[in-house]
């Protein structure tokens, strides 16, 4: 009797699992849709979308357009110039505006912060 107990026990264990994974499968898929909409556009997205834009404005068709696309997501922002640039810049406005010193030196700090 004992062991028969435990039989039906197991059995409506295992019978609930699997009722339980497809009510889950069910709330986790319609909520995955909502969550994808509510994602924002990934930078590559962006620039993707910005250079369909441009190709569009030039009305490109066919290869031209996707020739097109192609070198626009190759291209790379100009990049901003480093901290040893911008004082090598400072340095030579201090030059030319005839600084020496703490002029100088508080210039070159003014300057290498902006």
């Amino acid at each position: 009797m004992k062991h028969l107990l435990t039989a039906l026990a197991v059995a409506a264990l295992f019978a609930a699992v699997p009722a339980a994974r497809a009510a889950d499968m069910k709330s986790s898929a319609a909520s995955a849709p909502a969550a994808a909409a509510s994602k924002t556009p990934t930078a590559q997205q962006n620039k993707m979308t910005m250079c369909q834009h441009q190709a569009g404005e030039q009305k490109l068709e066919g290869s031209a357009r996707q020739a097109y696309v192609n070198d626009c997501l190759k291209a790379k922002p100009a990049s901003a110039p480093t901290q040893g640039e911008k004082l090598g810049a400072c340095s030579k406005e201090a030059a030319a505006k005839g600084l020496k010193g703490e002029e100088r030196n508080q210039y070159l700090s003014t300057c290498g912060k902006s």
